[in-house]
């Protein structure tokens, strides 16, 4: 008999930490508020133990991803305005997001009792939201006169953009230097990979605790958010899916028969195994089937799967609003400019990262620009599973449609 995956032990951890939580919270059990503040405490270590990875593993991804993407520009050609195009994507995908799910969430909002309970129950983090400065001082922040202090003060959107003057400086380097400086970086990341996978192997535990805290300040109405929230961040992946469509369609000039017919079986795979790398021989079937040519098919697929979810600033952006959202706080136009930028850049950080931390190697540094609680995030990778669907099935849109859209640039440039 196999063992239940790790996505199921979480999922079970949360259902289990739920349950137990709302059955105190409806027999108002006898040492309830101390025994959920224990469990506070303990879950709040864990998460603390996955947080203090983070800083180092988004700098040293974005350094080395970063270094070698300018590498691929500075080449030009095919590879390099592929490049373009995934971060001209990844941008208008998040821009989009930023717009549509707090407009999305005003016609239909959180159910109001859990929200409500989950406000009440809000501990000093959701209290503290910086205020947004003024626009002088919002623009020079993310310029960091002192990189450390910014790392240490949590201030990601400075830091971001430090890595990436960063890594395009090291992309300048001759060959020996870049070399040495970008394998430094990758082990740094390893290294901090293998924590991480260290804490997630207590990550049934640690939503459980969590997930029990949640069910004691809202009892089973923790279920129907959570069920609100799958189908609102659903919706925003599939939005990003929609503009590989368009790529497609108005920047290929691909006729939409031909691409719906060569969309099922991508569609029908990416459901089936949630993944864009399993999907990559159909993807490939498909635009032969499109009469894309096998040079330009066989360069940007290869390279969209590896660099290229355009659901990742789409559905980690909307993340980030529903929790604002919950609980009721307010994001000034500045703050949610930061938030759409650090959600398209560190999309290109999770490059060959598990789909369990890439959860929290791309939210955590959103909610970080945003000052936004983290608490509920292990018990949302807990149900990430559902949207996870849409973010694959969008994910291969985008795939294809670029490359459609690559075509053309061929067929242009041969004219």
């Amino acid at each position: 008999m196999r063992a239940p995956s790790a996505t199921t032990l979480i999922l079970l951890g949360l259902v289990a930490g739920l349950t137990a939580g709302a059955v105190l919270h409806a027999v108002e059990a006898p040492g309830e508020a101390s025994l959920v503040a224990a469990a506070a405490a303990v879950g709040g270590v864990w998460l603390d133990a996955l947080r203090m990875t983070i800083i180092p593993l988004v700098f040293a991804l974005l350094v080395t991803g970063m270094a070698r993407a300018a590498d691929a520009v500075g080449r030009g050609g095919l590879a390099g305005r592929a490049l373009l195009a995934f971060g001209g994507l990844l941008l208008l995908a998040a821009t989009l997001t930023a717009g549509l799910t707090p407009a999305l969430l005003a016609a239909w909002p959180a159910p109001g009792e859990a929200a409500a309970a989950l406000r009440a129950a809000a501990t000093g983090d959701a209290g503290n939201i910086p205020q947004t400065p003024p626009l002088s001082e919002w623009l020079g922040a993310f310029i960091p006169a002192n990189p450390f202090k910014a790392a240490a003060d949590g201030a990601m959107a400075s830091l971001v953009v430090f890595a990436l003057i960063f890594g395009l400086a090291v992309s300048r380097l001759d060959a020996a230097r870049r070399d040495l400086l970008v394998t430094v970086f990758d082990g740094v990341q390893a290294a901090m990979m293998v924590i991480v996978r260290w804490v997630l192997v207590l990550a049934p535990g640690g939503v459980f605790l969590l997930a029990l805290t949640v069910g004691a300040r809202t009892g089973f109405g923790a279920v129907g958010l959570l069920g609100h929230y799958v189908v609102i961040v659903s919706l925003m992946c599939l939005m990003a899916g929609a503009l590989g469509v368009i790529a497609a369609l108005a920047g290929g000039r691909t006729p939409a028969r031909d691409l719906a017919g060569a969309m099922v079986p991508v569609g029908a795979m990416a459901i089936s195994t949630q993944s864009s790398l399993a999907c990559l021989p159909v993807m490939l079937a498909a635009c032969t089937r499109l009469g894309i040519p096998e040079r330009v098919s066989g360069l940007v697929l290869p390279m969209g799967v590896a660099l290229f979810r355009i659901t990742s600033p789409a559905g980690n952006l909307a993340v980030a609003l529903y929790v604002a959202h919950l609980y009721g706080v307010p994001l000034a136009p500045a703050q949610v400019a930061a938030g759409v930028l650090v959600a398209a850049l560190v999309s290109l950080a999770a490059v060959g990262v598990a789909s369990s931390v890439t959860f929290f190697t791309t939210l955590v540094p959103i909610f970080m620009s945003l000052g936004l609680p983290m608490e509920l995030l292990p018990l949302l990778l807990a149900v990430e599973t559902f949207p996870d669907f849409s973010r694959t099935l969008g994910n291969v849109a985008g795939h294809v449609g670029v490359t459609a859209w690559a075509a053309r640039w061929r067929r242009a440039d041969a004219a």
